[in-house]
This record gives structure tokens, sequence and C-alpha cells, in this order.
């Protein structure tokens, strides 16, 4: 007499093998959701900060420059700059308000490489290019109107109100375009380039007419810059938290995936309840596998497998009666079975040995002639 099975629960080994993947797939989750939301938040920072995506920033124009294949390297503060700088580097002054050491004005003076100076404070300009002095604001002029090559490479520019500049001595030859508010002279064998307004280089202003190309123009001239914006001033640090600093949308977005999460395990879960008790041994008679096998090879159209399942069953029973061993090559079991029965070996081979039938009617007719020459066989 059997005795039925008794359903026994998962061990607690098995829930946590099934269990550390759900847990790992929410570790997975969180952190390409922390690391997507970093990358695609918005930037906020200072005028022309080369990471900010604020309006007024210059994360657009640095992305430009680096896919144009420009070495842009980022400086926070002189000592950056000085370990930075060469011959061959332009310096871009993107923020000058901030420069109000007198002894940082003359370590930067004292550098190599040109200089492109962004809207500078007096302070700055008098340091850095010296030989310029103000003129009042442009009248808003968009057309280049001079001869310098990357201004007019980019024709009309909507650069707004901006401060104007001319030569401080009648001596120094100085190029003018936009009516003063882009000027280019020659120092010390250094092309220093100053421009009164920021507004064309900005996130917000860089797809106006000629304001991209003008921008890339005179910060690129260089095939090495050094962007630099100064941080602030000693002493003026933030207090704000790490949780501060990251932004709202992580929290939201995590919440989300763990309820996701936590209803897709509840899910998952529902599926391994106990063992269904069923009484043992099952007695499965043959037909019934044999019509189940059938169902799967036509459902899989595998007649290729159904053929050599006949054609093997066949061979099997037909050897000991033909006094061959199971090693035996098909050739003599050919010519052994078609002496037997006194058929053509070529047609007893094909059926034997033959390719796997095209269709489901070529596979009847190989089963009816397998069980015709086992018949004659046996009563030969």
């Amino acid at each position: 007499m059997t005795r039925p099975a008794t359903a026994v629960g998962p061990t607690i080994g098995q829930r946590w093998r099934t269990g550390r993947w759900v847990v790992l797939a929410l570790l997975v989750i969180v952190v390409i959701a922390a690391v997507g939301t970093y990358l695609t938040a918005p930037r906020p920072g200072e005028p022309m900060d080369p990471q900010s995506t604020s309006p007024d920033g210059a994360r657009a124009l640095v992305s430009l420059l680096r896919d144009r294949g420009v070495d842009v390297v980022e400086a926070r503060s002189v000592a950056d700059v000085e370990r930075a700088a060469r011959d061959d580097t332009l310096i871009v002054f993107a923020q000058t308000s901030r420069l109000t050491d007198d002894d940082q004005l003359r370590r930067l003076a004292e550098l190599p490489g040109d200089r492109l100076l962004v809207e500078p404070v007096s302070r700055a300009r008098e340091a850095l290019a010296p030989g310029l002095r103000t003129d009042g604001l442009s009248s808003f002029a968009v057309s280049p109107d001079c001869d310098l090559r990357e201004a007019n490479r980019a024709g009309d520019a909507q650069l707004g109100l901006a401060e104007s500049y001319r030569a401080a001595d009648p001596d120094v030859d100085v190029t003018r375009c936009y009516d003063g508010a882009l000027v280019r002279y020659t120092d010390a064998g250094r092309t220093i380039t100053v421009v009164g307004t920021s507004a064309f280089m900005t996130n917000d202003a860089l797809l106006g007419q000629g304001n991209a190309a003008l921008a890339m123009n005179l910060a690129g001239a260089a095939a090495r810059v050094i962007w630099f914006t100064p941080q602030e001033r000693d002493g003026a640090g933030g207090d704000a938290s790490l949780a501060d600093l990251i932004p709202d949308q992580v929290s939201w977005i995590v919440l989300q995936l763990i309820l996701a999460v936590v209803l897709l395990a509840i899910w998952q879960g529902r599926r391994l309840g106990p063992l269904v008790a069923e009484s043992l041994p099952v007695v499965i008679r043959a037909s019934e596998t044999v019509e189940g096998r059938g169902r799967l090879y036509r459902s899989r159209r595998a007649r290729d497998r159904a053929a050599d399942a006949l054609r093997t069953g066949t061979l099997a029973r037909l050897l000991p009666r033909l006094g061959l061993s199971a090693t035996a090559q098909p050739g003599a079991v050919t010519q052994a079975v078609a002496a037997r029965i006194g058929a053509d070996p070529s047609v007893v081979g094909h059926v034997l040995y033959g390719p796997a039938p095209a269709t489901d009617a070529d596979l009847v007719t190989i089963a009816r002639q397998l069980d015709d020459i086992e018949r004659q066989v046996a009563h030969s």
C-alpha cells in the first residue's frame, strides 16, 4: 500500500534563493534611477558656469567645443589656471567679478597663452587687457562690420546691449567689431580678445542667429582652452546638507520603483504556494505516453525527430531477428533485410536510413513502410 506524499512548504534557504533576485533587482533599479536622474536633472549654477544648464550657464557651448575636438579644461581657481596654462592655450575668463585681489590679477596677467575676456569688470580689464578702455554701450549692433575672420564667418549675431571698447592708446592697433562690443589686439606676443557681453554665449541665447558660430569661433580659437570661472571667496561656503543637494525627483522615482518591485514580488510569490499532495505511484498508460510525444512532435513540426524515433525502434527490433549486432553498418543491415523479404535493397535503405520527411503525409508513409518491413521479417 502506497502512502500519500506529505505537503511540505519551502524552506528558508529556498525562500532566500527566490527572494534574493527581487532584492538584487530592486538595488539595480534604484542605482539606475539615481544615476539617470543625476545625469538628466537640471544643474543650476553661476552665469557662464561650464557645468550649469540654467539659461545663463555655458554647458551647451562647452559641450559643442568638446564635440568639435577642443580640449576644454575647467578651472575654478588661479592655481588651476597656472597649472594648465601653456603658450598654445586660450584662457577664457568667463566670470571676472570675483577677481578682486591684486595679487591674483598679477599672477593671471603673467601667464602664457591668449586671452578671451567675457564681459570683464573694470579691475580685471585693466590688469588683463591694459590696451583697452570702455567706450560706453553699443547700440544692439548685429553686423560685424570689421575684418576679424571669426566675426565675419559668424555673420550677424544677437549680442543685445553690450559694453563697447576702444584703444587706450592711439599706438595700439585694435580691431573693433559689432560697434565695439567685440575687440581684439596683440600684446607681448599674445592675442587678447574682449567681448562686452556674455548673453550670446549662454544656453538660452546660443541658438539665436549667428550666436553659436560666433561663440565657438571665439572660444574655440585654440586646440586647448582653459575655462576659468572662479569660485566663491574664502569663507562663503554653504551649509546645505547632503539631503538638500539631492534633487526632489530622485525621492519620487525611488518610491515608485519600490512600490513596483513590491507588487512584482507579491505577484510572483503567489506562484510559489505549498506542494500539492498526490498519491504515489501514478500509473500512466503507454498509449498516453505515445500520444503525448506524438502531439509534442506535431506541435513543434519535428518530423525529423519523429521519423528518427520510428526508424530507431524498428531497427532495435529487426537486428536480433536478423542475427546482427547493434553496431552493424547500414549497408549490411539493408542487404540482410532485402535478402530476407526479397525486396530491392535501395528501397529498403531509403526506408530505414533515408532523409527526413518533408510533410506529415511523408511521415505517415514512412511509418507504414517500416511496419510492413518489420511484419515481413517477422513472418519470413
